[in-house]
């Protein structure tokens, strides 16, 4: 079976261009390595200024709402792929809350748009959005997630993700770098509904590029199966660079099962691991490992409201 070419969003948009890597998911931002490194546009890291993208580019979902409402089915728009609206930068506070009223005023001028907005700093949410989502609830068509690559980040990140009241919230296990047990925030005991989802959706991912690291795909069966059991969406995005190999010879490497790590390298001759839970992968680039799992593509999406 071919892969096909389903996205997880329809549109993205970047309000302005510019971050801070703070976790290992971040080691190799394609964001920086493209807008920095490679073109040079904006200064990453914490001492680099945060730049707004132009009026007419600000324009395009406008036309995006007119054209899902013309045909009568919403679109998605990924906001940020390029920054994290969330980011607290004391040098630039102006200018990022007059940019952030800017979005949340585009926002409620595009009602045929979903807005999916990924950030590591879940813990900002409720202090940056407009003081109006407390008092009238969020809107609808406001979909908040955050990154979850390893099991540390996932415990620091979800509580402060379930504290915000969005009408989706999801979690980005891209790229994912060990296993994850996200079970206990999948699905509460709740009196008369007991299995109400506080975790609407969950998109996994292996990392892409030259330094990517190797994904498991135990780890995301896992996950896949947490989520079945919880009945929560899931969206497989891609294996990433690598696969399991069933040989021992170079240039493949050793990955410990139960952290993620890479622990040896195999550029000449192969040595046994130091652990039983060891792990042949192999490289064979990100086209041909595809976006299975199992033999089938996992193409779930929530609907408006969580629901």
């Amino acid at each position: 079976m071919k892969d096909s070419k389903i996205e997880w969003t329809t549109h993205t948009f970047n309000p302005w261009q510019g971050c801070t890597r703070v976790s290992p998911g971040c080691q190799h931002c394609y964001a920086e390595t493209m807008m920095d490194k490679r073109f040079g546009k904006v200064k990453w890291g914490p001492t680099g200024k945060r730049i707004r993208t132009s009026a007419d580019y600000w324009k395009q979902p406008l036309r995006w709402n007119h054209e899902a409402a013309t045909a009568g089915e919403r679109r998605r728009v990924f906001c940020a792929s390029l920054a994290d609206v969330f980011e607290a930068k004391p040098d630039q506070v102006d200018d990022l809350r007059s940019w952030r009223f800017d979005l949340w005023n585009l926002i409620d001028a595009t009602p045929w748009l979903d807005w999916l907005i990924l950030t590591k700093r879940p813990e900002n949410v409720n202090d940056i959005v407009p003081y109006s989502y407390g008092d009238d609830g969020w809107p609808s068509n406001i979909w908040i997630g955050t990154s979850v690559e390893n099991q540390e980040w996932a415990d620091k990140r979800i509580p402060e993700l379930l504290n915000i009241p969005a009408a989706v919230r999801f979690l980005s296990c891209e790229p994912l770098l060990g296993p994850v047990d996200l079970s206990e925030w999948l699905w509460a005991d709740m009196p008369g509904n007991p299995r109400l989802n506080r975790i609407h959706w969950v998109i996994v991912g292996g990392e892409s590029g030259p330094d990517a690291r190797p994904m498991h795909p135990d780890w995301a069966r896992e996950i896949r199966d947490q989520c079945g059991e919880a009945g929560v969406p899931f969206f497989f995005k891609q294996q990433g660079e690598w696969t399991l190999s069933d040989y021992d010879a170079p240039p493949n490497v050793w990955v410990d099962e139960e952290t993620g790590k890479v622990v040896s390298r195999h550029n000449s001759s192969p040595e046994p691991p130091p652990f039983n839970s060891a792990a042949i992968m192999k490289r064979i680039g990100k086209k041909q490992a595809g976006r299975q799992l199992d033999g089938r593509e996992w193409n779930e999406f929530p609907k408006a409201g969580g629901k």
